[in-house]
């Protein structure tokens, strides 16, 4: 392994470039490059690096830039791209595509506020408005996760039981231009992890076949169908991903989720990305108190860990989600998904979503605190509670 001091950004282009060379015995790797901040930097990353056997294809789009990765895959070679924002809802049609074309490209996501009006920081909504589409989402709290999850959803995508595309997710600029000291291991090592691509359905020369056409519904049906199976397959194959990372790289890259002091916590925070390492602090902090308290990180979006959920949240009696995200009319993503989890499981759970951090809003001890006061204090759920609402330094509250 080789220690050094890195953005996350350069983690992400540096686990992307060595993951596309380990398939150069095969039929090589390729990606489709467009910039937009925050994550340019993983683009010229990736576009500085020695392939052997690769292309790196700069587009005018965003749209071309998945356009080019779908061709490479369909061709057989090891695609990914990157991107952020509205570079994510632009390419919303080949994302799409991508996921039903079973393609097992790997895209990394820097998660920043879709606009207008415009605003660079972090926020989780770019990605989870594509949580309908087949693709797994992953989501990093630093840049070794980084480093690692990126590799590990290039064996993950490809397995023969899954063949779907993986969205690696990162916040915004607190962990995309923020250094830290990250193993990014050696060219060797991601050659005897990664075996080399050859996609079952891949276009042939010597096989002539119409992609894309007009089906009936029933075919619709059968392939939707497909999609759902393997999609329930992720989680146990994740694992034998993880299993054989730490074989390959003598490092643990983690579950589908982490549950930290849960074991008797009355109240579980839910939450993800950077956001959980804060909220891990103050667990800590408020348990030498006395008080009961855990924290679920999750790392898998989808397919929602829903089994692992439930094992992780076995004595709580109050569990509050932190969405870094906003949908309207409904409030956060996170929080849909962790009461859908529970509805006819668990009826003694009281779930209350709270929103904060959302346009990359600063996330303190402080905010975790009033989350924590509040959600004692609750005896039912209501909507979505805005935690930091504040406009042009006004300083309303919703949870004071």
């Amino acid at each position: 392994m080789a220690l050094e001091v890195v953005t996350g950004n350069h983690a992400a282009g540096y686990a992307l470039a060595v993951a596309g060379e380990a398939n150069r015995g095969a039929r090589g790797a390729a990606c489709g490059i467009y910039p937009i901040t925050p994550q340019t930097e993983i683009v010229e990353r990736v576009a500085g690096f020695p392939f052997t056997k690769g292309r790196v294809v700069p587009v005018e789009s965003e749209h071309s830039a998945m356009a080019v990765s779908m061709g490479a895959s369909l061709a057989g070679a090891r695609a990914f791209t990157a991107s952020s924002s509205n570079g994510l809802a632009y390419m919303v049609e080949n994302i799409m595509t991508a996921g039903f074309y079973r393609l097992p490209i790997v895209m990394v996501a820097v998660n920043r506020t879709l606009g207008p009006p415009w605003n660079i920081w972090a926020d989780q909504g770019d990605s989870l408005m594509l949580r309908d589409f087949p693709w797994v989402q992953l989501y990093c709290s630093d840049n070794q996760e980084v480093a690692d999850l990126t590799l590990l959803a290039f064996r993950l995508a490809e397995d023969r039981r899954i063949l779907l595309p993986v969205l690696v997710c990162m916040d915004a600029f607190i962990v995309s231009h923020t250094q830290a000291e990250t193993d990014l291991p050696e060219q060797e090592r991601v050659d005897r992890y990664l075996p080399e691509l050859e996609l079952p359905h891949r276009m042939r020369h010597d096989v002539p076949r119409t992609l894309g056409g007009l089906i009936w519904p029933d075919v619709t049906t059968s392939q939707r169908f497909d999609v759902d199976e393997a999609m329930r397959r992720v989680p146990a194959v994740y694992q034998e991903c993880r299993d054989a990372f730490r074989n390959v790289f003598g490092r643990d890259p983690g579950g589908v989720l982490e549950a930290f002091r849960t074991e008797d916590a009355e109240t579980v925070l839910v939450a993800s990305a950077t956001i959980a390492t804060t909220v891990r602090d103050v667990i800590e902090a408020r348990r030498a108190r006395g008080e009961r308290l855990g924290l679920v990180k999750m790392r898998m979006y989808r397919p929602f860990p829903e089994g692992e959920l439930h094992r992780a949240c076995a004595s709580a009696r109050r569990v509050g989600v932190l969405d870094r995200d906003y949908a309207a009319g409904i409030g956060g993503v996170w929080g849909q998904d962790v009461r859908a989890a529970f509805q006819g499981h668990r009826d003694d759970v009281l779930v209350q979503d709270y929103l904060l951090g959302i346009g990359g809003g600063d996330v303190t001890a402080e905010s975790i605190d009033r989350v924590l006061d509040d959600l004692r204090d609750r005896d039912r759920a209501g909507p979505a509670s805005w935690v930091d609402l504040a406009v042009g330094g006004a300083g309303r509250e919703e949870v004071a």
